[in-house]
C-alpha cells in the first residue's frame, strides 16, 4: 500500500513513525469487543500472535497498544504499509483506514522530514556539546511523549544488558500486563532513536522514573551503560534514603556481586523457596509513593 504522496512507499516506513495520537485512535476502534466487526484480536492474529499471547493481552488496559508495541519490537517487517494492509485486506477494517488516513499521512510526513534533517550535515559552530540538555530534547524522547502535553512518566527505569533481555520481557509480562498495572521504562522499547544516550538516560532516571530496577548478572558487570546508569541513580539518593534503586538477581553469578549495591536489599529470583514471593515483593516496592 502506497502513501498518497506517490514518492513515498509506506512499506518502507517503520511503525515507530506513528505517533501516540494515532495509536490511541486505533485503540478506540479496536479495543471494544465486537461481534459485528473484527477487533484487536483479529489484528493480533494477523500479526502472527499465538493463542496464548492473545489471551495474555486480554489483561491489558489497552490491548491494541500492547500488540502494536510487541509486533514493532519483534518483527522487521512491522511497517506502516503492512499495518494498513492488515487492517484493509486481512481483517477488513477499511473504515479505520479511511478515518485515520489523514493522521497517518501526517505522522509519516513528519517522520520522513525528521529523518531527512538527521541525514543532513550538521552546521559548523565554534563549540558543540552533543550531550548538553536542550529544551526540545526533553520532549519527544519516548514513544508516548506528547509534544503538546506533559512528558511520559514511569514507575521504574529498568537497567539491564542485552543478554538479560529475555528476563526483562518476563518482567514486562508480570508487572505491566497483570493486575499490577505498573509502567516500566525499557530503553529499547520506549526511547526514540536519534538523541544523546547519556542525556536521555539521565533525564529518564532523574525526572521521569520514580525508581530504578537493576538487573544484576555477570554480563551486567561488563556493561559501561549499566555502570553509568547505576552510579547516576545512586548519586541521586545517597544512603538509599528514598529506596530509589532496587537490585534484582535472576540467575546464578560466577563473579562477585557489585560492591556498590551490597548495602541495598536484593530481590533474589534464584532462591526456590522464596521465588513465589518475588513478583509480589518487587511490585509492592515499585508501587510505593
Amino acid at each position: 500500500m502506497a502513501c498518497r504522496d506517490p514518492e513515498v512507499d509506506l512499506w518502507t516506513v517503520p511503525l515507530v513513525a506513528l505517533n501516540v495520537r494515532v495509536r490511541k485512535q486505533l485503540g478506540l476502534y479496536l479495543n471494544p469487543r465486537s461481534t459485528v466487526a473484527p477487533d484487536w484480536m483479529a489484528v493480533a492474529e494477523a500479526m502472527g500472535c499465538t493463542y496464548l499471547e492473545i489471551k495474555n493481552y486480554e489483561s491489558c488496559v489497552n490491548p491494541t497498544k500492547a500488540v502494536l508495541e510487541d509486533w514493532q519490537a519483534r518483527c522487521s517487517d512491522a511497517t506502516v504499509g503492512k499495518l494498513l494492509s492488515i487492517l484493509s485486506d486481512e481483517v477488513e477494517r477499511k473504515d479505520i483506514v479511511e478515518d485515520l488516513r489523514p493522521l497517518i499521512d501526517e505522522d509519516v510526513r513528519k517522520y520522513l522530514d525528521n529523518q531527512k534533517k538527521k541525514a543532513e550535515p550538521p552546521l559548523q559552530v565554534p563549540e558543540v556539546d552533543s550531550c548538553l540538555p536542550r529544551t526540545p530534547e526533553r520532549f519527544g524522547i519516548t514513544l508516548e511523549d506528547d509534544p503538546e502535553g506533559a512528558p511520559e512518566l514511569f514507575d521504574a527505569f529498568i537497567c539491564y544488558c542485552q543478554s538479560d533481555f529475555e528476563f526483562v520481557h518476563e518482567m514486562i509480562r508480570e508487572l505491566e500486563q497483570t493486575e499490577c498495572r505498573l509502567k516500566l521504562c525499557v530503553f529499547d522499547r520506549d526511547v526514540l532513536p536519534g538523541s544523546c544516550v547519556w542525556t536521555i538516560t539521565s533525564e529518564l532516571i532523574e525526572k521521569r522514573c520514580k525508581r530504578m530496577v537493576v538487573v544484576v548478572s555477570d554480563e551486567y558487570l561488563d556493561s559501561d551503560a549499566c555502570d553509568f546508569q547505576t552510579k547516576f541513580a545512586l548519586s541521586l539518593c545517597p544512603g538509599a534514603r528514598n529506596k530509589r534503586l532496587i537490585p534484582v538477581k535472576y540467575k546464578p553469578m560466577t563473579k562477585p556481586f557489585p560492591s556498590i549495591l551490597r548495602f541495598l536489599t536484593i530481590c533474589d529470583y534464584t532462591k526456590p523457596l522464596t521465588q513465589s514471593w518475588f513478583w509480589v515483593r518487587l511490585a509492592k516496592a515499585l508501587s510505593l509513593p
